[in-house]
């Protein structure tokens, strides 16, 4: 896919979502995906990549949490894999600080190049675990916002973002069609984390019948210092 078709189509999906793209931001997302398409063939990072739904299923869709992200706020993207959400909204936001976390370094390593490629700033890409991450006191209770995509179900999620949190900071949960069962679920363990659901948000990608949710958590008192729990345990062992 050429320049020209690229920023085409990434024009036509933004005026969906209320965005609008400058030049210089659709050269950097098509450098993007050009490194994501290049380095897919030397490492599993994506399953996704035909152009067209890079554009909607990767970039479009980490951009529909823009509206509840504040200027210069420091947000956390945690199990960011590709870099999604948190590359994209760096891209569009750049008053915001961006932290990066993974548990491979691989995808450290491509992040660095996406980052390093882009001439992206205030952001970094982190080689940990989020259960070791959490327990830093650098770190723990000290981001605007935590967000993920598709990293695991409600419960065991909030149990990796929500301790990441200052108080009266959010976690914003980026999420699939069916929700239902797993916000039921997750009550008690919100909010046992400290945190409060304020609002689901559902909605289709733009000219498409992908469905997607995004719950919003806010952060209404600090997380008990026990959590997270070790590596593995919130999701083996789920606080329901």
């Amino acid at each position: 896919m050429n320049i020209q078709e690229f920023s085409d189509l990434m024009i036509d999906y933004g005026k969906e979502i209320d965005i609008v793209f400058t030049e210089e931001q659709l050269q950097k997302f098509y450098q993007y995906m050009n490194l994501l398409i290049e380095w897919n063939e030397k490492i599993n990072l994506t399953a996704i990549v035909e152009p067209k739904e890079i554009i909607l299923k990767h970039f479009i869709d980490s951009l529909t949490i823009i509206p509840y992200i504040k200027p210069n706020e420091s947000v956390i993207d945690i199990g960011t894999g590709a870099g999604f959400p948190g590359i994209p909204i760096k891209i569009l936001r750049e008053d915001l600080k961006i932290t990066l976390l993974d548990s491979l370094n691989k995808r450290i390593k491509f992040l660095d190049e996406v980052i390093k490629e882009l001439g992206l700033e205030n952001i970094n890409a982190v080689h940990a675990r989020i259960e070791e991450y959490a327990k830093n006191k650098q770190y723990r209770e000290k981001y605007d916002v935590a967000t993920s995509r598709a990293v695991a179900n409600l419960t065991t999620l909030s149990e990796y973002m929500l301790p990441m949190v200052k108080v009266k900071g959010r976690a914003i949960c980026m999420k699939g069609s069916e929700v239902s069962d797993e916000i039921s679920k997750s009550k008690k363990s919100i909010k046992i984390l400290g945190g409060e659901i304020v609002n689901i948000e559902e909605f289709t990608l733009p000219k498409s019948d992908n469905k997607r949710n995004l719950i919003l958590i806010e952060k209404t008192k600090n997380t008990p210092s026990k959590y997270p729990r070790k590596p593995g345990i919130p999701s083996k062992e789920p606080l329901y």
